[in-house]
């Protein structure tokens, strides 16, 4: 008998609170003004800390009536006022509460309310704008779509400290891209901000610090202006420095540091300077020690991966700074069963995003180690190092994922390194899974690490080889993104130095002449490079060139015919001449120049040219048609005589560069010889 009670007793429990919740509804829509303000007032006090009863105002229509009362010109100061309370206390509540209000359009009501002069309701409608725009549903753009909006906010600053902690708060979580810095910036948002970042208030000058981070990040114009400003007679960032003070809440130390990494990565502060080397730099250094919480530990460790990525002597410095390197191993190990938790809300939360310290670690790790051969040994040999980053490859959160392979590839910029740690951790194992099926910025990334793993000198070569990897690396050549054609083509090159034959033939198998043809022409230059890298890796050793030259020596010449007829750089037309260099020193393969006149002619001049590198490059192919030993060399001589080409080469054993004589003098020998 008891189940049968349960439903009803349910319902009728539901029912109530409905019935509760409708009768808040209902008095918004009395026609005594009187009863109706006492209804948004009582309305107040029963959503306070109530998400149940926020979600049922909403779902009954709480919201248009609130918004249509807070509208109206009618409606009395304290009435309108008391409704844009109410609607930020619903906005208090779930995403969903959020998504119903952003749908019933209550940003435009918001900032229409703001051109009202009384203070008090302009307080109330940018608190509740406040809480709805830092939302992560609610679109950013909304703040953009009228361009009178940022201005009056601007002109909204000095009307009082609240006002400037929700409009600064408003500009630092709506700034997401160059654009929004743009228009910030073109309203004076540096010169109006600027002075609050010595306010009275903690959270005004808080505010305004995160504002000056969104602004200045990767944004050279807004950086270099913040260098010269003056707050209250003091340079920016001297202010900057003094809020990284230890006895500063955390918090602010943490975003100044932001400030001063963004400023100096724009460009507007020089990497050794001293507010950079010995203030923001430590700075962020003691963030990631383990007394500070996690989020603290994260944000640090990302910072100062960030600084330092295109500086080696930070690198130098932060890598000696207060263990660091040792101090990040503690990352992979948190929280443990004995970690000093003892809040349990905390430990729940920390145990979910415990893989953002691991993802923070390997980035600063990455970054650490991308110049020096010292700190990437000092990183493998950091405990169970190795292990840690081939876990990571597989790891179930793509962002982990990826900066363990970035961690990798840092580290496989080093010789010693491939040949050590690389090798006896077979890290090609689970790097070769991750190519598999992995997202874009993944794939570039394991891509770039194998490009490494496949130089001549690193023990992994062969495995890898022996797994098939040929059909992958095409398969990356032919993708949309340049980077990952660029990456696939760069190890196919890597792979084809001082190859088998049987290595090369199968290359030239699997990506085939119309797929190779089509690099040729492939409009990315760096695709271009190493697609040329590749063919004189191919054209290489006399047996190799004659067998690739018989098959594909017609669209080969055609397409070496085509790179120097066309305009491409320097760099482009001497790695094309150095291939026809090859060519030239095939057995049988160098006839086809030699039955190619117009080919000749090219060659000719391109030893005439202004620049030395084809000069050079151009004089070695001929050097290589007229050699000696070589069967049917006096023919080749004779014929390229009466073409004019002994008199270029008299003229070059007289030029000023000293390669460029030798070469030309060797070449003049075989004809005296």
């Amino acid at each position: 008998m008891a189940c049968l009670l349960e439903a009803p007793l349910r319902i009728s429990v539901l029912s109530e609170v409905t019935a509760t919740s409708r009768h808040y509804v209902d008095r918004l829509f009395d026609p005594d003004p009187q009863k109706v303000l006492q209804g948004v007032i009582d309305m107040k006090n029963a959503v306070i800390g109530n998400n149940k009863q926020k979600a049922n105002l909403i779902v009954l229509g709480a919201v248009p009536r609130l918004l249509y009362l807070l509208q109206q010109s009618s409606s009395s100061l304290e009435l309108r006022t008391e409704c844009a309370v109410v609607l930020g206390s619903l906005a208090m509540g779930t995403e969903n509460n959020i998504k119903s209000l952003v749908d019933c359009h209550i940003i435009p009501a918001l900032l229409q309310g703001l051109l009202c002069p009384d203070l008090i309701f302009i307080e109330a409608c940018l608190r509740c704008l406040r809480t709805v725009f830092i939302s992560p549903v609610t679109p950013v753009q909304l703040l953009y779509t009228d361009p009178t909006v940022i201005p009056h906010l601007m002109s909204l600053l000095s009307r009082s400290q609240r006002t400037q902690e929700y409009i600064t708060q408003i500009f630092s979580h709506c700034c997401k891209t160059p654009e929004h810095q743009t228009v910030l910036f073109n309203h004076g948002a540096i010169q109006n901000i600027a002075p609050l970042l010595i306010s009275p208030s903690y959270k005004v000058r808080m505010q305004a610090l995160k504002c000056f981070s969104v602004l200045a990040y990767e944004n050279t114009q807004v950086s270099m202006t913040l260098v010269n400003v003056l707050v209250d007679g003091e340079l920016l960032s001297q202010v900057f420095v003094r809020m990284m003070q230890r006895d500063q809440p955390i918090e602010m130390q943490l975003t100044a540091a932001k400030c001063l990494t963004y400023m100096c990565r724009a460009g507007a502060i020089r990497t050794d300077d001293s507010c950079i080397v010995l203030k923001t730099l430590p700075c962020l250094v003691r963030m990631c020690s383990k007394e500070h919480l996690l989020e603290e530990r994260v944000e640090g460790a990302e910072t100062l991966a960030y600084l330092m990525e295109p500086d080696v002597e930070l690198q130098r410095i932060a890598s000696t700074t207060d263990h660091l390197v040792a101090m990040l191993a503690d990352y992979f190990k948190y929280p443990s069963s004995v970690s000093a938790i003892t809040d349990i809300k905390r430990l729940d939360h920390d145990l979910k995003h415990a893989h953002e310290l691991r993802q923070a670690a390997f980035k600063l790790y990455a970054s650490l180690g991308s110049n020096d051969e010292d700190i990437r040994k000092k990183i493998t040999e950091t405990e169970n190092m190795m292990d840690r980053i081939v876990s990571g490859l597989s790891e179930s959160s793509i962002k982990v994922r990826l900066a363990a392979v970035r961690c990798l590839h840092s580290l496989s910029r080093s010789v010693q390194q491939l040949r050590t740690s690389f090798h006896d951790h077979a890290v090609w194992k689970p790097l070769m899974k991750l190519l598999q099926n992995a997202p874009d910025e993944v794939l570039v990334m394991a891509s770039s690490t194998l490009c490494n793993l496949l130089l001549e000198f690193s023990p992994s070569k062969e495995p890898i080889l022996e797994s098939g990897v040929i059909e992958l690396l095409c398969s990356l050549t032919q993708s949309d993104s340049p980077a990952l054609r660029v990456n696939g083509i760069w190890a196919l090159m890597n792979m084809a130095f001082q190859a088998d034959q049987k290595v090369k033939v199968e290359i030239v198998r699997c990506l085939g002449t119309e797929q190779l043809f089509r690099l040729l022409s492939d409009p990315d230059t760096n695709v271009l490079m190493k697609t040329l890298g590749l063919l004189r890796n191919l054209l290489s050793t006399r047996p190799h060139i004659d067998q690739i030259m018989s098959s594909h020596g017609k669209q080969i010449m055609q397409a070496v015919t085509l790179i120097l007829e066309a305009e491409h750089s320097i760099e482009v037309k001497e790695q094309t001449l150095c291939i026809l260099a090859n060519i030239a020193d095939g057995n049988t393969a160098k006839e086809l120049i030699m039955t190619n006149d117009d080919m000749l002619q090219k060659i000719k001049y391109y030893m005439g040219h202004s620049n030395v590198k084809l000069q050079l490059a151009a004089t070695f192919c001929i050097s290589n048609l007229i050699w000696n030993e070589e069967d049917g060399s006096q023919d080749r001589q004779d014929k390229l005589r009466e073409m004019g080409f002994v008199d270029i080469l008299h003229k070059l054993t007289q030029a000023s560069d000293p390669s460029l004589s030798d070469r030309a003098k060797t070449a003049m020998q075989q004809y005296l010889a």
